[in-house]
């Protein structure tokens, strides 16, 4: 239980992070024809593609972290034994739409 809350904690801070840099980038792709070129072709290379699904996957979990919190602010799940199954769904379900995602879009 509490490596998925550090976990919430450092995929937010992930997300924080690199959502300023998509942002400038369609900033950039928005500025002229040329600017979305560059954006697409910068987009192409290797890294920026694991870029991407760092930040997918920052997202995935972050949003199942946070509902998993969300439900124990409500009394949903905040005994012992419940916490730790809500732990393990998140993973479990976090790396499956991983997955799944990079199965179709991959």
């Amino acid at each position: 239980m509490a490596i998925v809350s550090i976990l919430h904690r450092v995929s937010g801070i992930l997300v924080f992070l690199l959502i300023p840099l998509l942002l400038s980038s369609l900033n950039a792709s928005l500025a002229s024809p040329e600017g979305l070129a560059q954006v697409k072709d910068y987009w192409q290379t290797p890294i920026c593609k694991m870029f991407v699904w760092a930040l997918f996957a920052a997202l995935v979990f972050h949003l199942f972290a946070g509902i998993r919190h969300l439900l124990m602010d409500v009394h949903i799940g905040d005994s012992h034994q419940a916490g730790r199954l809500g732990a393990i769904i998140v993973v479990v379900s976090s790396l499956l739409v991983i997955v799944a995602a990079y199965w179709f879009w991959g």
